[in-house]
């Protein structure tokens, strides 16, 4: 049963990781016909149609004091991340994304220890600094060891980063006792009115579709984006953090680069020293940080 227990959990981080690892190739191509925010839109509420049967047949099952909790964590965990992630591939290298994504797990920790009352121990600070540095690795290694695309629209993906690692500590610390599953579909039905307002009354989306070259193809790929990378990746994501910590589960930011790595060797790319060296530290890494 205990071997079940640490197996189930791993198996859904290496889950989330292969999901989210290929979320920016379609970003990237959503970005071929729409703007940043009305990718950011389209993904949002395409997300929250998704789950709307689900949050309707659980919506009796939540206290009225959760539902401004809901919302919040939507916005955090969701919302604002989509547009900041999406503004920031427009102007910066992947390999530079890569990187900066995998600061989750410090802010995970720096935001778990100043508002939510955790401590870690020296084992755990260790295994994410070496998972970072895995994380580093393994990114330059496939960039030709360059960070030309350096700008200050990374620092829309630190904002990012510095909001999962707020709400992972806020779903584990102050929404307790909910269904992972009515948690996310709830939390996304909340603020998809929000994004759908602001998609279909206050961008080009709409005449875009009719106007712009490929711009079909580009919104079933984001809805593809929204389907699994947020309406079910969240509902993995939020069943790993109530199960494990919050810490365990932003591992998947050192993950993810190994899935983009695994992409690459699959399109004729080749591997490298740096490659193995970083995949290496990012599993002990992980490994450190998450030991009992």
């Amino acid at each position: 049963m205990e071997s079940r227990n640490r197996f189930i959990p791993a198996l859904t981080l290496a889950l989330l990781s292969l999901i989210w690892g290929t979320s920016f190739i379609l970003i990237k191509q959503g970005l071929k016909s729409f703007s940043p925010d009305e990718v950011g839109a389209l993904r949002v509420t395409a997300a929250a149609v998704f789950l709307l049967p689900i949050a309707l047949l659980r919506f009796r099952e939540i206290d009225p004091r959760y539902f401004k909790l809901l919302f919040l964590a939507g916005m955090m965990g969701t919302f604002i991340p989509a547009f900041l992630f999406a503004t920031a591939q427009t102007k910066i290298d992947s390999s530079v994304t890569g990187i900066l994504n995998s600061l989750s797990p410090l802010f995970t920790m720096l935001m778990g220890g100043l508002f939510f009352g955790q401590k870690f121990k020296g084992y755990a600070v260790l295994g994410v600094f070496l998972g970072l540095t895995g994380s580093v690795l393994l990114v330059l290694a496939g960039s030709g060891w360059s960070l030309s695309g350096l700008n200050i629209y990374a620092l829309l993906v630190v904002m990012a980063c510095a909001l999962y690692g707020t709400n992972l500590n806020f779903i584990k610390f102050r929404i307790t006792g909910m269904n992972s599953v009515t948690l996310t579909a709830t939390a996304l039905v909340m603020i998809g009115p929000v994004a759908a307002i602001y998609l279909f009354g206050f961008s080009g989306f709409t005449e875009k579709l009719y106007s712009v070259p490929g711009a079909w193809k580009s919104m079933w790929l984001v809805i593809l984006l929204a389907f699994m990378s947020t309406a079910i990746a969240t509902m993995l994501f939020t069943w790993l953090v109530q199960r494990t910590s919050p810490l365990y589960a932003s591992s998947v930011t050192y993950l993810m680069p190994v899935v983009s790595v695994m992409w690459g060797v699959w399109d004729g790319e080749l591997l490298h020293a740096g490659h193995f060296a970083g995949l290496a530290l990012i599993l002990f890494g992980v490994w450190i940080a998450n030991r009992k």
